[in-house]
């Protein structure tokens, strides 16, 4: 069989920790940019979340090539950059948006694939193997822990104390939580399923950026925060709230050169802003993804307490909407 591609990867529902765990595997939920990698006799050609090749961006990948040489096969997985020890979702912007890298870069913020799934082996799809035979399948490739990637093992949800500890692992060090798979399930690409579980120990979400205040103090003259928005289930822009904090000073100038090209002389908004964030705006066409994590959301929609976490490039600002 002729390996398909590109290929959009499974995507897993926010949700929380299954009581029946003896049927769920656990993982740590990296904090990273999905990546799947296709490696063959050919070299190595990676593909992001929307299916768009990404090989340049990560040259690191390259290596697989000699990991793998007598396979052809498609992995799953998130390019990820750490910092002392921790994923660093904002260290990872400086690589995730350039295309070609230049070796001084790739010095100064390595990345590693830390890989989680085998999706076709050798002549044979897998997606409809379950989940427990296609990390057994992963094993065997011996990739674990050689040159820039990973293979970290799952954790059988029927031992308990295991899970609290990592549960509490995952808290201690400020990460991001938990995926909860189900061992007997399939993969489904380009499809949000309930068998794979987001258990996280804060909210996160996308959002479409929509305009920015300017900054006053030593933001003046750039962008003091950003107006955030998303797509109602009629297809409408509505206004989500604003974010001013999580920015570093570096981010805050890349922003600014981002979005003064998309400049735009009316709101992109379907719906009024409240004329206190309306006021002094300077609006932009809807085409950045964001990620902000947040700590609850209001009746009316808002998103209390946001915090910035960084531009996606891996997803469509359509894709983004209050159903998700």
């Amino acid at each position: 069989m002729t390996m398909p591609w590109p290929v959009e990867p499974m995507m897993a529902a926010t949700g929380e920790l299954p009581p029946d765990g003896d049927r769920w595997g656990l993982e740590l939920k990296w904090d990273g940019v999905r990546v799947l990698a296709h490696v063959s006799a050919d070299g190595v050609r990676a593909g992001g979340r929307r299916g768009g090749d990404v090989t340049g961006r990560y040259p690191e990948l390259s290596a697989l090539a000699d990991l793998l040489p007598d396979h052809d096969v498609l992995l799953d997985g998130e390019v990820v950059a750490f910092d002392h020890g921790r994923p660093s979702f904002e260290r990872l912007q400086r690589r995730m948006h350039v295309t070609h890298p230049d070796p001084r870069l790739i010095r100064e913020v390595p990345v590693r694939y830390v890989v989680f799934d085998v999706l076709f082996l050798d002549g044979h799809l897998l997606y409809d193997m379950p989940y427990a035979e296609r990390r057994a399948l992963l094993a065997d490739l011996d990739l674990a822990g050689t040159g820039p990637v990973e293979v970290p093992p799952y954790l059988h949800g029927g031992d308990t104390d295991q899970v609290d500890e990592l549960l509490a692992f995952t808290r201690e060090q400020h990460l991001e939580g938990l995926l909860a798979k189900r061992l007997d399930s399939p993969y489904r690409p380009g499809r949000r399923v309930d068998f794979w579980r987001k258990v996280k120990n804060f909210l996160t979400r996308e959002v479409i950026v929509c305009g920015w205040k300017p900054g006053k103090g030593r933001r003046e003259g750039g962008v003091g925060s950003l107006l955030l928005g998303e797509y109602d289930v009629k297809g409408l822009l509505g206004f989500v709230g604003h974010v001013g904090t999580g920015f570093t000073d570096r981010a805050l100038d890349e922003l600014y050169e981002t979005l003064w090209p998309l400049r735009r002389p009316t709101s992109p908004y379907d719906e009024p802003v409240p004329r206190e964030f309306a006021r002094d705006a300077q609006w932009v066409e809807p085409r950045l993804v964001g990620e902000v994590a947040y700590s609850a959301r209001t009746r009316d929609g808002r998103l209390r307490f946001p915090s910035w976490r960084g531009l996606r490039d891996d997803k469509d600002p359509l894709e983004v909407t209050s159903a998700e």
